[in-house]
C-alpha cells in the first residue's frame, strides 16, 4: 500500500511516440497574405461580372400590375428603366396557374426621353390566365 504523503508524478509518453520535433506555430502572415488575396480575386470577379453585365444589358424593368379580361386575353403594365434613346425589346407572357406559358408578347420600347417608360399591354391567351410576368428585356442593336 502506498503512503498518502507521497505522490507519483504524472506519466510521460513513450519517448519519440508523436515525433521528434515539437509542433510548428503556423505563421499568422501567411494566412492573411493567402485571406487578402483572396478577398482581392472575389473583388475581381464580382467587378468584372458587374461590368460586363451593365454594357450589355443596360435595360431593367419592373411589372407594375396586370389585369385579367377572360380566357381570351390578359393586360400587362409595366415600366422599362434604360438610357435615354436606347431601345429594346421586352418579353411578357401570362401565366396558368400551373406556371405554364398560356400567352406571349414580344414588345418593342423606346427610344424615350427619360430613362423610365410606361407599358400597357395586350396578351392574347389560349386559356384563362392567372398571372403575367415581364419575361425579359433585351437592347436591340
Amino acid at each position: 500500500m502506498s503512503d498518502p504523503g507521497t505522490s507519483t508524478p504524472p506519466a510521460e509518453p513513450p519517448a519519440d511516440r508523436y515525433g521528434t520535433r515539437a509542433p510548428r506555430r503556423r505563421s499568422g502572415r501567411g494566412r492573411t497574405v493567402a485571406v487578402v488575396a483572396g478577398l482581392a480575386a472575389a473583388v475581381a470577379v464580382v467587378a468584372w461580372f458587374s461590368f460586363d453585365q451593365s454594357r450589355d444589358q443596360p435595360v431593367s424593368f419592373d411589372a407594375v400590375g396586370f389585369e385579367v379580361q377572360g380566357p381570351e386575353r390578359t393586360d400587362i403594365t409595366f415600366q422599362v428603366h434604360m438610357p435615354p434613346g436606347t431601345t429594346a425589346v421586352c418579353t411578357v407572357d401570362a401565366l396558368a396557374p400551373s406556371y405554364a406559358q398560356v400567352g406571349t408578347l414580344d414588345v418593342p420600347v423606346g427610344p424615350a426621353d427619360e430613362s423610365t417608360s410606361t407599358y400597357t399591354v395586350q396578351i392574347r391567351t389560349s386559356e384563362e390566365a392567372t398571372t403575367a410576368v415581364v419575361a425579359d428585356c433585351a437592347t436591340t442593336s
